[in-house]
């Protein structure tokens, strides 16, 4: 692992994991009903502080981004080998957790499924899927500015559990009491 690999454009780059998941991640916003994707989205009820931290966050989550995509996939290495295990583990939990969210309505708290073992599935599998790709690459750079992005959404975490509990009140906060908020 280098801390800054060579950056340069190419087909073999970390950009091939990051399109596989935005296009089939926006494939299934499009199959979505308005009001689900209006809720996976919504920072109702959010405090200024949660806001601000989850907008502090981005331009971390940007450059471990644009470091994957200028970043060579290191194909045929441990580095590779494991990232990847990492990318397909994350890439599986969240599209779990992205149907199971689809299937319950929009009016209801999303509690079954895999959201019995982790209030915030999505959310372990997009770290997952974004720490995979930086691992494949061996870009240790990446790796450290995604976590610091990380950091700052944990802020956003407790930003939507707040506004999910003001919503769903009683049935929310006995889901929080017998449900991890990661895993």
């Amino acid at each position: 692992m280098q801390f800054v690999p060579d950056l340069k454009l190419g087909w073999m780059n970390g950009w091939v994991l990051l399109a596989l998941f935005y296009i089939l991640f926006g494939l299934f916003l499009l199959n979505c009903p308005k009001p689900i994707v209006k809720k996976l989205y919504s920072v109702k009820g959010w405090s200024k502080r949660e806001y601000i931290f989850s907008a502090i966050g981005k331009p971390y989550s940007l450059a471990c981004v644009g470091l994957v995509i200028m970043s060579p996939l290191k194909i045929g290495s441990a580095f590779f080998a494991i990232g990847l295990m990492f990318y397909a583990l994350g890439f599986v939990i969240m599209f779990i957790a992205l149907f199971e969210y689809r299937a319950t309505p929009a009016d209801q708290p999303v509690c079954t499924g895999i959201y019995q073992y982790s209030r915030n599935p999505q959310w372990v599998g997009l770290v997952l899927i974004f720490f995979g790709a930086a691992f494949a690459c061996g870009n240790g750079l990446a790796i450290l500015l995604f976590f610091g992005g990380v950091g700052f959404y944990h802020f956003r975490i407790l930003g939507e559990e707040k506004a999910c509990l003001a919503t769903y009140g009683k049935p929310y906060q006995d889901y929080i009491n017998t449900v991890r908020r990661y895993f």
